[in-house]
């Protein structure tokens, strides 16, 4: 899940700062802190981002081994393997936008 720590290590790299339950105090001198609007809008965008990457998720877990893609290479050929990698890619489609 997206949250406040992720929205401030975005949009202000290296800055100082800590997080005590919900409350955010800011050590930084050199840096300007966010505003609340800013940081609820860098939360939205990364989760956007972050959702819209799922299918490389699901096809991370849906493909088979690296040893026993290679098997496949041997025993079906490059094809065989192919067919294998375009049935999962198949299932879990790059989402156009």
């Amino acid at each position: 899940m997206i949250d406040v720590t992720n929205a401030l290590q975005t949009l202000a790299p290296n800055a100082q700062w800590i997080m005590r339950d919900d409350e955010l105090e800011w050590l930084d001198a050199t840096q300007t802190q966010p505003t609340e609007a800013e940081i609820t809008a860098e939360i939205s965008r990364l989760q956007a981002e972050y959702d819209s990457k799922q299918y490389q998720r699901d096809r991370a877990e849906a493909y088979p081994s690296t040893v026993d893609q290679l098997d496949d290479i041997y025993h079906n050929g490059v094809d065989g393997w192919k067919a294998t990698i375009k049935a999962v890619k198949d299932t879990y489609p790059k989402e156009t936008i």
